[in-house]
């Protein structure tokens, strides 16, 4: 079995315009098993991995050295929930794009229905005053990965405006046109509920009737995945087509997360334009653990630290270590396991990002609830984000990192 010195000498390709010598491994994979096992078989478990280390120049701005292992943006795979970040981010943008007095991230959202496919949100009762917001929205994609959350957000910004501004911000090879967990057809997924905003008193801040596009949205080249998949309880032989689902590559899930936690290292074209008391609002959301947050609540044990935190920590149910903290987006979904994480150790001064996908589906049969999560996907994670973080605890650095612009109070 080769090492993981190999891997990398001959598969990272490294992206930098200061060339580097290979990462320093003194030992092989034989401690990381599903490790080993998965960078063995990479077509079978369809994995990518995209790894940056940082240092800092003494002004204290980051540098990317950028390391990746098949790595490929024209390969399909399921993004699966983390299409939520970006979108979330993107409803931050809109909402100030707006430029209504007294309009913000925290003013009550209600949703209407005007169609069979569509269902109305008026209330949320895990909110404090069970009302619905965008600011609460993003609070449940960014710590459990709630769906309607999500979907909600969809519904507020449309599918012109998503895929526009990702096109603009330099995500070219993204393509949003579907809620998830909400099956109804391509074209439905094309209208968009009418809404409005209201202050606590009921006065209307801003009323979008409903919309719809006539654009096509769809993944290029029709893509197909397994040898069979479930359709309303019945098996169907043959691959299930994902023409008509989301699309979100790994190196752009990646870009998101690097935008968010480093907007500077972006051209202005690049970033997401929204206020720093509203990226603070998304960095602490992101990292906050299911247990720290009051509203929405997570009970414990079913909602457990790692439970969206899968590099290092994902198969361990047992409290994170506070010495650590992961600002990052999970997705799970047709056998796919995806993390795009900035991963921080405050103790160590370590900071690093890391994004991988590994397919776990053994039976090649999708919709069947037979994946291999548990087995192969949450391991491989946990032993590619142990096997970094001990990489980087060798590293040396010339000037050390200052991760207080990182530290929030949960």
């Amino acid at each position: 079995m080769k090492s993981f010195l190999y891997y990398l000498s001959t598969f990272l390709i490294l992206v930098s315009c200061q060339p580097k010598d290979p990462i320093p491994f003194e030992d092989g994979l034989e401690k990381y098993p599903t490790l080993q096992k998965v960078l063995s078989n990479p077509d079978e478990y369809k994995v990518q991995i995209l790894y940056t280390q940082i240092d800092r120049n003494e002004h204290g701005n980051p540098m990317f050295t950028d390391y990746f292992f098949h790595l490929n943006d024209s390969l399909y795979y399921y993004p699966a929930s983390t299409v939520k970040l970006p979108v979330a981010l993107l409803a931050l943008e809109w909402l100030e794009e707006q430029a209504v007095d007294n309009l913000t991230k925290e003013s009550i959202l209600l949703i209407d229905s005007v169609r069979p496919s569509q269902v109305p949100a008026l209330v949320d009762n895990s909110s404090k005053d069970s009302l619905p917001s965008i600011a609460h929205y993003i609070k449940k994609i960014l710590i459990v990965s709630d769906n309607d959350a999500y979907n909600r957000l969809y519904e507020v910004l449309g599918l012109d405006y998503i895929n526009k501004k990702l096109q603009d911000k330099g995500l070219v090879n993204s393509v949003i046109s579907q809620r998830l967990s909400f099956p109804i057809s391509a074209e439905e997924n094309r209208y968009f509920n009418p809404l409005k905003f209201v202050d606590k008193s009921g006065n209307i801040l801003l009323e979008l009737p409903e919309r719809h596009t006539d654009r096509d949205y769809k993944v290029p080249g029709d893509p197909k995945i397994g040898k069979a998949h479930i359709v309303n309880d019945s098996l169907v032989h043959g691959p299930m087509d994902f023409t008509y689902k989301n699309k979100f590559p790994l190196s752009e899930l990646h870009g998101v997360v690097q935008r968010i936690i480093f907007p500077y290292s972006f051209t202005e074209s690049e970033r997401f334009n929204i206020s720093e008391e509203n990226r603070k609002f998304v960095l602490k959301s992101m990292s906050t653990l299911p247990r720290e947050s009051d509203y929405p609540s997570y009970p414990q044990p079913e909602y457990y630290d790692s439970y969206s935190k899968f590099f290092k920590f994902g198969a361990d149910t047992s409290q994170i270590p506070e010495q650590f903290r992961i600002f990052n987006k999970t997705g799970w979904s047709y056998g796919f396991l995806i993390d795009g994480s900035y991963f921080v150790d405050y103790k160590n001064n370590i900071e690093f990002f890391v994004s991988a996908v590994v397919y776990a589906n053994e039976n090649e049969t999708l919709n069947d609830n037979n994946y291999q999560f548990e087995e192969i996907g949450k391991p491989f994670f946990a032993e590619l984000g142990e096997y970094l973080y001990q990489l980087e605890l060798q590293r040396k650095k010339t000037i050390q990192s200052d991760l207080s612009s990182v530290k929030f109070s949960y």
